[in-house]
């Protein structure tokens, strides 16, 4: 089976074309390397010993995704390519909504023309809004995100659900992650954020090796254990794991024709501080940080109900908060400045 991996050059990417390769997947990669690199490519290739195809291109070109699809005969697309960080969403809501949503729909238009039904969508916990509690299950309403980014990732879901109501053959998977967090245990491939990370545990590895003096822990007054926010922390690697059993799964439906939606999370809440804690712990490593004001859009607290994972997929997070501080430090030890 050949899958098509947009955004495969990123940070989740990379590490599922790794357990596609491993498993013998022919894997071609479609990325526009905006904000990831060549080099994660060459490096998964490092790790599994085995070649992949390439071609650098945007998922809002009809034309080049149109040349892609004539070129490799592609079974199965994962799409990981878009825009991701929900502050800077809301300065840039256009651009936004042009690669999320018009991408998605330039992907799928390419996909219905070429014949190409097995759709795995990388979605986000961010759907489920500011309203529904949590732990968060799939069977909730999509709510209205406070974000253009949460908001592009409902507007695709809610696509997807039309567009398998007028094409009998299409089947889709919208895998709805909580926080993916750690690296390859190789040390190899991890997160290499553009600029300033937007995300905790890189700018806790970014404090350690020397990068960033000091890590502003944004609120410490939430109605928490410890007043911190609480988020659903999971293996980076489990992740990639889950976009093979959804990959596995929608090859094995012989009379499924729908959109089934599967959170993925360890089902644990761990707050900011234990996540510091833990880290120090781990790699013995001290992190410098101050309690600052509450950054806006922030949620006191969510993590997954992701039992449908388990039953349906045969999917489970694994792997240990220390693991995924040690292989996070591991990375970002041996690459001090990412891929640069």
């Amino acid at each position: 089976m050949t899958v098509l991996v947009t955004g495969g050059a990123g940070y989740i990417g990379s590490h599922t074309l790794v357990c596609l390769l491993d498993l013998g997947y022919e894997v071609v990669v479609y990325d526009n390397l905006v904000n990831s690199s060549v080099k994660a490519l060459r490096r998964v290739e490092e790790i599994t010993g085995k070649n992949l195809e390439f071609v650098e291109g945007d998922v809002t070109d009809s034309g080049a995704l149109d040349d892609l699809f004539a070129k490799y005969s592609i079974d199965a697309v994962i799409h990981f390519a878009a825009l991701k960080a929900v502050g800077e969403s809301s300065q840039l809501p256009l651009q936004y909504y042009e690669t999320n949503v018009y991408g998605s729909l330039c992907l799928l238009n390419a996909m219905k023309k070429a014949g190409v039904n097995h759709f795995v969508y990388s979605s986000s916990a961010t759907v489920y809004g500011e309203v529904n509690p949590s732990p968060y299950v799939e069977t909730m309403e999509l709510g209205s995100p406070s974000s253009p980014y949460g908001a592009s990732k409902v507007m695709v879901e809610r696509i997807l659900a039309d567009a398998v109501r007028v094409n009998p053959k299409f089947r889709a998977i919208s895998l709805r992650y909580f926080n993916p967090i750690g690296a390859h245990p190789s040390g190899l491939i991890g997160e290499d954020p553009l600029g300033v990370p937007n995300n905790l545990l890189p700018f806790i590895t970014q404090v350690a090796v020397g990068v960033r003096g000091n890590l502003s822990v944004f609120g410490g007054d939430y109605p928490t254990a410890d007043g911190t926010c609480v988020r659903d922390y999971l293996h980076v690697m489990d992740l990639a794991e889950g976009h093979v059993a959804a990959i596995d799964w929608l090859a094995e439906q012989s009379n499924f024709n729908g959109v089934e939606a599967f959170n993925l999370g360890t089902g644990t809440g761990v707050s900011v501080l234990e996540i510091i804690a833990s880290f120090e712990a781990a790699t013995c490593q001290k992190i410098n940080f101050e309690i600052v004001e509450r950054r806006a859009g922030d949620l006191p607290a969510f993590w997954a109900n992701a039992e449908k994972a388990d039953k349906v997929l045969n999917w489970q997070a694994k792997r240990s908060l220390s693991e995924m501080m040690e292989d996070a430090w591991r990375w970002q030890s041996k690459n001090p400045n990412g891929f640069s």
